[in-house]
């Protein structure tokens, strides 16, 4: 490998796939979750208040996923990381408030998971 290809290599993403073996894509039909489809609505819907400009608006917010972070993520998580980068970007949500917010889900979730009463999702 030369100099040069070593520096463009460094200076891929997770996502820069192109060209490069990556193994088997999974291309196996899966039903779509529920939350997924809400994903899909609130892009959508950010698109059509003019909050977000199209979905190649997402690439950014997908682009700054870290390495593991993208190759962790499903494919509607990676939209939800790249919303929130958005909205945080944009002002329209503070980093703090996308914390809280966060914790909550989880904590929420978590007592579901766990059968507390008045828990539901």
């Amino acid at each position: 490998m030369t100099k040069e290809s070593e520096d463009t290599a460094a200076a891929w993403g997770p996502h820069d796939v192109g060209g490069r073996p990556a193994g088997p894509v999974d291309r196996s039909e899966h039903d779509t979750a529920q939350w997924e489809w809400q994903i899909d609505a609130m892009v959508r819907l950010l698109i059509q208040k003019g909050v977000l400009s199209d979905f190649a608006e997402l690439r950014d917010g997908v682009e700054k996923l870290e390495p593991e972070d993208y190759e962790r993520l499903s494919y509607y998580e990676r939209w939800s990381a790249a919303v929130a980068y958005a909205l945080v970007d944009k002002g329209l949500l503070g980093e703090d408030e996308l914390r809280r917010r966060v914790e909550a889900l989880r904590a929420r979730a978590a007592a579901a998971d766990a059968g507390a009463p008045g828990a539901g999702r």
